[in-house]
């Protein structure tokens, strides 16, 4: 057995308490220390934290999951997170060969592959195949009412799937072996020109999901069609797009228009690096659903009339930001912080254009009360042409606005 060495029993030993300053106090227990150690801006909230917001936050690993032949799915929906009424998402894994059979549902399906490989089948309205082979980066998208299948490959796969209605249920979906159980033998018999035994094996209940051997090549499973092809393909490889690279992190825009089939989904995947964090800014088209996938962070959503309160995150937590609400997310951790932002739209708000104007004039009426005066002492004291500087917690806000892309971060230290 490993010996622990004194430092680190010193740092088990240290118990987070709700204390800020002369304010709050120990708090002796009953009480999760685990938990509180991942919330520690829920047990100790930042000074500027006032007033009351809904829960703007739920875990993955708290959700039911529900285990079956083939593999696991849990959810976050708006059961689980009531706040979050415009998108859902499923957590899936399938073993190797595993299969989520054929399904469709009421909401459009947006993916996110997050270990492994899958093969993923389609037919859209005109009897048009699809099929294809995705890996850790890729996406689909399968419109409202498309019939589709998920199968693991080899070494299995994990992934993330959006809906765009906050009260979609997994559970809820049309399965075709659910369909065949409740329709008439002699009526199958008859929709399909065969006879009556050839449906004496159907499965007593509907599957959802089942064991299966790996299939072979993709080509094995091709369909010869004489329709052809879809128009648009479901699948998107959204790591192989070339990231806009900014100082303290990269992010990647998928929307409608350059991944047609998702006219209802937009997503970013956004990389902030250790020190640095996702600027002070508001989504005017919708809200924000946020699924984090690697590293930690934190948010403080702004609600207005005095109102903000900050959440930590970390891999496998939803966030969600209401409609217009302010915010921003900061790296916490050492490593880097990656996480998806979607939203019920078609594209993709790239935000902040609000600061073209907006921070010049309140920066400048909050600490100067003149606009010439505010950015003559900015540039005099940074040498910064046409940028406008916030100082917030001891580091230095630069907001970008001469051409660069409209999405900006902040990085450690002065100039940054």
């Amino acid at each position: 057995m490993q010996k622990t060495s004194p430092q680190d029993s010193n740092q088990m030993n240290q118990v987070p308490q709700p204390i800020r300053g002369n304010e709050g106090g120990t708090d002796p227990g009953p009480r999760n220390v685990a938990l509180d150690r991942q919330n520690p801006d829920i047990l100790t909230p930042p000074s500027t934290d006032s007033g009351t917001i809904p829960n703007l936050k739920f875990s993955f690993g708290m959700a039911r999951n529900r285990l079956q032949p083939g593999g696991w799915s849990r959810e976050v929906t708006a059961r689980e997170l009531p706040i979050a009424t415009t998108l859902a998402g499923v957590n899936m894994r399938l073993n190797p060969g595993g299969v989520r059979e054929l399904h469709w549902h009421k909401e459009a399906e947006w993916a996110y592959m997050l270990t492994g490989r899958a093969r993923i089948t389609g037919i859209d309205p005109n009897g048009y195949n699809f099929i294809d082979d995705v890996g850790v980066g890729d996406l689909w998208n399968f419109p409202a009412g498309y019939p589709h299948s998920i199968q693991g490959l080899e070494e299995g796969c994990e992934f993330v799937l959006v809906f765009d209605n906050g009260n979609f249920s997994e559970n809820e979906t049309f399965l075709l072996s659910d369909w065949f159980l409740h329709t008439p033998k002699e009526v199958l018999a008859k929709n399909f020109g065969v006879e009556v035994e050839d449906f004496a094996s159907i499965p007593s209940h509907g599957l959802y999901m089942f064991q299966s051997t790996v299939p072979g090549p993709l080509a094995s499973d091709q369909v010869s069609d004489p329709v052809g092809p879809v128009s648009r393909p479901f699948s998107h490889h959204m790591l192989a797009q070339e990231p806009i690279r900014l100082k303290g992190g990269t992010v990647r825009i998928t929307d409608s228009t350059n991944f047609p089939a998702a006219s209802t989904i937009a997503a970013a995947l956004v990389e902030v690096e250790p020190g640095s964090m996702r600027e002070l800014h508001w989504h005017p088209n919708n809200d924000e659903w946020q699924y984090y996938i690697e590293g930690q962070g934190r948010m403080t959503v702004f609600a207005s009339s005095g109102k903000s309160r900050t959440f930590d995150y970390r891999a496998g937590d939803v966030g969600y930001v209401p409609f217009a609400m302010g915010h921003y997310i900061e790296n916490t951790g050492d490593t880097t912080l990656r996480y998806l932002e979607m939203f019920k739209s078609d594209h993709a708000y790239r935000n902040s254009r609000q600061w073209e104007h907006a921070s010049r004039s309140a920066a400048c009426a909050a600490r100067t009360g003149t606009y010439r005066s505010f950015n003559t002492a900015v540039d005099a004291h940074c040498g910064l042409d046409r940028h406008a500087v916030l100082p917030l917690a001891g580091s230095r806000v630069r907001l970008v606005y001469d051409g660069q892309p409209p999405l900006h971060w902040t990085g450690r230290g002065s100039g940054q």
